[in-house]
């Protein structure tokens, strides 16, 4: 019996990258995934992939800074799987400038997609899964669930050219502790995974200017490719990551042994800490 069996999934930022292959881990694992990203066809793509192994998924295509974005992500696990067992709040990128030239924009733009999205997202799953818990509790029976942020060796150990980013990353930290004590009653574990360098479309090495569009800003992935080079210099086990490898981090914190694991933060890093 594969270990997620009959659990059900929602991860945000679910159409590409290290969300993109955790999904497929999840769905692998027997998980009921729900898939979300800013863009319909990237959704749609994991989700046929994970019909075609034989899995269930369903999107939920939106920005998770939108207002009300976060009630319909619940909403869409509950409506079409009628629970929710695991939150994975992966969704986000970056937008650097050194401080003196840093824009409030720019410094905000971190906070609603890094911090005030995860806690919108956990707040709006919040009366489910305390009735739940009470009900098992009621029955004697005990259900782990789990929720897992996503953060950065930036939020761990700085980097130059993202206050912003590594402010919001070392606030969900917090958050994470701190949702960690109020919900372990509810038997609800809750855990954050700081990246080291993972290899996706916002780390790769570019040899020109590259951007995209969110929520009608243009914001510059990719990072200049000599710089990329030097990376594994830095990096003990002398590489970049995968996406695959980043998921598989994220991934023993929803499997059944981190059901006695809670209020942890996991670097996955290759060895570099930051």
């Amino acid at each position: 019996m594969s270990k997620l069996e009959g659990k059900v999934a929602l991860v945000s930022g679910g159409g590409r990258g290290i969300g993109r292959a955790l999904c497929l881990k999840l769905a692998s694992e027997g998980a009921r995934v729900v898939v979300n990203d800013m863009d319909a066809d990237p959704a749609a793509e994991v989700i046929e992939k994970i019909a075609a192994s034989g899995g269930e998924a369903v999107a939920c295509v939106g920005s998770v800074t939108a207002n009300g974005f976060a009630e319909q992500f619940i909403g869409t696990a509950l409506d079409r799987f009628g629970t929710l067992d695991i939150i994975v709040n992966n969704a986000g990128y970056t937008d650097d400038a050194v401080i003196h030239k840093m824009r409030d924009d720019q410094f905000d733009a971190m906070i609603e997609v890094h911090v005030k999205a995860p806690f919108r997202i956990l707040r709006a799953a919040s009366h489910h899964i305390r009735e739940r818990a009470k009900a098992e509790a009621e029955q004697g029976i005990e259900v782990f669930r789990k929720v897992v942020n996503i953060s950065s060796i930036s939020g761990t150990g700085g980097n130059a050219g993202q206050a912003n980013y590594s402010a919001a990353k070392s606030a969900l930290h917090g958050m994470t502790r701190t949702l960690a004590k109020e919900w372990g009653r509810y038997k609800v574990n809750v855990n954050c995974v700081a990246f080291g360098y993972i290899l996706t479309r916002l780390s790769e090495g570019v040899d020109e200017k590259q951007t995209i569009n969110v929520d009608g800003r243009e914001v510059r992935i990719g990072v200049p490719r000599q710089q990329a080079e030097m990376a594994p210099n830095f990096i003990p086990l002398g590489r970049p990551g995968t996406p695959e490898e980043g998921a598989d981090g994220v991934y023993l914190l929803c499997s059944p042994e981190s059901n006695y694991i809670s209020g942890q933060l996991l670097v996955v890093g290759g060895g570099l800490t930051g």
